[in-house]
């Protein structure tokens, strides 16, 4: 008989400190990823060097295709007697000297966009949180299982435990998502100012607008989700009988 508890006593004993090491693991991610995390560019360029250094090509690029939009649009005016549409000369004009002016100045611009949303995301990271540790999870679990079962209570504390870690690592996956795809955004803004220089190709600029907006927003979204998970552990540790 002796034997077999001391083998069950030694798996719990594992059991237990793998738990423990998962928590540590996610207070250590809470207080370094979600922080690189944001409307700042320089955890970007840090895994992505080439990103700045293609930038100036790209906005050569932006130019030479707003100036080749430009000289076909002028020459669409001369076939207006064989039903070709072609937007006024005046017109396309000025809107080919205004995107030139926007894929320039577009890292200026994006910036002032994301330090706008920048903002509100510092201060959800900064904003005042009930004091958590995580590694204390694993403790309040044994202790309210331990009441309510008897034996392999380490095992069950495990799999909350990895269950609750999976949860949090998809949310901090799903950031870093929106992180990157901001990030592409931002590199590659003057070929999308130069998508509105043109009637033809407006909608491009459009879409590329909404979809800048929009991961700005989400980013917001993450980091609100995050801190709201993390409100919720650090709830449940200073008042466990509340589950």
């Amino acid at each position: 008989m002796d034997r077999p508890v001391k083998a069950m006593g030694i798996l719990d004993g594992i059991v237990e400190w793998i738990a423990e090491q998962i928590m540590y693991g996610l207070d250590l991610i809470n207080t370094s990823v979600l922080g690189a995390l944001g409307c700042d560019m320089n955890t970007f360029l840090r895994y992505f060097p080439a990103a700045k250094t293609m930038y100036s090509l790209l906005v050569a690029l932006a130019i030479g295709l707003i100036l080749l939009g430009w000289i076909w649009n002028l020459f669409k005016n001369y076939g207006l007697g064989l039903g070709i549409e072609a937007e006024d000369p005046v017109r396309l004009t000025a809107k080919a000297i205004l995107f030139i002016v926007l894929a320039y100045y577009a890292d200026e611009i994006v910036n002032i966009a994301l330090t706008i949303g920048g903002t509100p995301y510092a201060w959800i990271l900064s904003s005042e949180l009930p004091s958590l540790d995580f590694a204390s999870f694993n403790s309040v679990l044994l202790t309210i299982i331990g009441v309510c079962a008897n034996g392999g209570v380490a095992l069950i504390v495990l799999i909350l435990t990895l269950i609750l870690a999976w949860n949090y690592i998809k949310l901090l996956f799903e950031a870093a998502e929106r992180y990157v795809l901001l990030g592409v955004l931002v590199y590659t803004a003057p070929v999308a100012f130069a998508m509105g220089a043109s009637q033809s190709t407006a909608n491009i600029f459009k879409s590329w607008c909404r979809m800048f907006g929009g991961q700005i927003f989400l980013l917001l979204m993450n980091a609100w989700c995050l801190r709201l998970f993390i409100t919720m552990v650090g709830t449940f540790i200073s008042n466990p009988l509340s589950m």
